[in-house]
């Protein structure tokens, strides 16, 4: 049984799997190309994507704004499938990196860690003062279908624009989550229990747009059954992104893969990231050296995220991704979802669709033998 496709405007993923933007560094060209020539979305993540340029320091936006580019184009060298781009709207350099990636051709950009309001016109802004019409699609990244019908209500009064698509992130997600920490083990806030509610405020806005706008699940979502499950429910697709780390064409430093394939689910902790949302990770001396109120005093050098105080911020939260991301675990810490756990080997992308597709179509053939 094929995988269902996954539309977004004119834009058809054949594997309706939208990998999630992982920084710093984790997700770049080679994950988000290997990820995009098996059908599905490969995302660029934005954070800190410049954190090789000799400038970064001195020239934070340029240098990170050039690297983008150049990583949106090395993905599309190497792929003719979809490529889209992550950036958070707590980044200093939102405005300067969103302008970037539709000019450089990103398929898609996706927008969390706050209420991204101004993409649109960021976008109108830019097709204005570049002469062009872009066909970028614009998706923000929800944890509500309260959230989704504001964003939507926001833009069309702003810009006329509603969304192309959303991204549900349930609380089971990896890295910077959009829930109250207390909320994290919540039933109420399952990811099976939110996708009803944003696929209905996704549905009410369709007449308006004269179009679909399909609704992409994430957070917790591990095999080929949880995407049957998601799409049972009424998601258009899922995000992944967990799953994609262990895998040979990530960006990220085998050190960081390995530290996957080791974990248990004992070793996963909640921490509050300086960027003033909660964030799922893997524990470890740095983050239990933070907790016990071990300052690592910094100069802010790359003036990064919005909410940070280099004062009162007990490390600089790039400082210790970046040094994860190069395989220096014990000077910074990883990011993961809920269910790392349950990787147990690095494998290559194709397999890892492969398998995913087996076991949806394991689901579906048991679910109709059932009916």
């Amino acid at each position: 049984m094929s995988f269902p496709v996954l539309k977004i405007g004119d834009l058809t993923a054949t594997t309706p799997i939208v990998q999630g933007g992982m920084g710093v560094g984790i997700s770049l060209s080679r994950l988000a190309s290997a990820v995009a020539n098996e059908g599905g979305i490969g995302v660029i993540a934005g954070a800190m994507v410049g954190m090789r340029e000799a400038d970064v320091v001195s020239n934070p936006i340029e240098a990170n704004v050039r690297a983008l580019r150049r990583e949106i184009e090395k993905a599309k060298s190497m792929t003719s499938g979809i490529i889209g781009v992550n950036i958070m709207v707590a980044l200093t350099t939102f405005a300067d990196l969103v302008r970037a990636s539709v000019e450089a051709g990103a398929d898609v950009i996706f927008s969390g860690a706050g209420l991204p309001m101004d993409l649109p016109k960021l976008y109108q802004d830019t097709c204005e003062a570049t002469k062009k019409e872009f066909r970028t699609k614009l998706v923000p990244i929800v944890s509500s279908g309260r959230a989704a019908t504001l964003i939507a209500k926001k833009w069309m009064a702003k810009t006329g624009l509603l969304p192309d698509a959303f991204v549900l992130e349930g609380p089971k997600a990896g890295g910077h989550l959009g829930f109250a920490r207390e909320n994290l083990t919540d039933a109420n806030f399952a990811l099976e229990n939110l996708v009803p509610g944003v696929v209905d405020a996704a549905k009410a806005l369709e007449d308006k747009a004269g179009r679909a706008i399909p609704v992409i699940a994430g957070g917790g979502v591990f095999s080929g059954a949880d995407i049957a499950k998601m799409i049972g429910l009424g998601a258009s697709g899922v995000q992944m992104a967990t799953r994609f780390v262990a895998t040979h064409e990530c960006d990220a430093d085998i050190r960081f893969k390995e530290a996957y394939v080791n974990a248990s689910e004992d070793d996963i902790t909640v921490i509050q990231s300086p960027v003033g949302m909660p964030g799922r990770a893997l524990n470890g001396k740095f983050i239990e050296a933070s907790r016990e109120g071990k300052r690592k005093p910094f100069k802010c050098v790359f003036h990064c995220i919005k909410t940070c105080d280099p004062e009162t911020t007990p490390y600089c939260i790039s400082s210790a991704l970046i040094s994860a991301m190069k395989g220096y675990l014990d000077k910074g810490f990883v990011f993961c979802g809920s269910n790392v756990g349950r990787v147990k080997e690095i494998v290559s992308v194709h397999d890892l669709v492969d398998s995913l597709h087996k076991e949806y179509d394991d689901a579906m053939n048991s679910s109709q033998a059932q009916a």
